[in-house]
């Protein structure tokens, strides 16, 4: 698992303040087809819905050279900021790349604004930090101080270095960032 070492977060802001579906939109989590999230992303975006897709910024090699690239943190995988009964989910499901929404039956499932938030923020951050594989042991563990105070996860250790995995549930997801340095307390 090799550490990123930079991240942006392309994050649509497409609703107007005065709107009233941004007073009770919900995250949502929505499966594309692969390698169709970016082109998911313009197209929402066009449509006038507010998204979120997280990208990743790589150095990649060829055989003849090093290139930078944006890639997907979570392939497969945006983030819709939606009302939870709206017609703008039929907007969203139209959309060329668009499978469904994650959760029961296609319909979706909420994701709380804390998860997404706590995405943002580590994305924001200088800190380096890798996708991690989904995990339901360990403890949940909130960060004290520096530019990640506030976030919470799930506290995990590999070789005397301790990081903090980031999840969305829903997804089945996760992002780690190390916490040398950092305080952690348990919830």
């Amino acid at each position: 698992m090799g550490i990123c070492q930079t991240l942006t977060g392309d994050l649509m802001r497409a609703a107007s303040p005065g709107n009233s579906v941004a007073g009770n939109a919900k995250w949502f989590a929505i499966q594309t087809r692969p390698r169709h999230e970016k082109k998911v992303s313009v197209q929402l975006q066009t449509k006038g819905v507010e998204g979120f897709l997280p990208l990743l910024t790589e150095r990649r090699r060829w055989s003849d050279r090093f290139k930078i690239v944006q890639q997907p943190l979570f392939a497969c995988y945006m983030f819709v900021h939606i009302p939870e009964s709206n017609p703008i989910r039929t907007s969203v499901l139209t959309t060329e790349g668009v499978c469904w929404f994650v959760g029961e039956r296609g319909r979706g499932l909420p994701i709380p604004d804390k998860q997404i938030l706590d995405i943002q923020t580590i994305l924001s951050g200088t800190e380096p930090f890798a996708t991690y594989p989904f995990i339901r042991i360990g403890q949940r563990v909130r960060i004290r101080g520096g530019c990640l105070d506030g976030v919470e996860g799930i506290l995990v250790s590999k070789d005397s270095d301790r990081s903090v995995v980031v999840s969305v549930e829903l997804l089945r997801r996760s992002v780690a960032v190390r916490v040398s340095g950092y305080d952690v307390e348990g919830l």
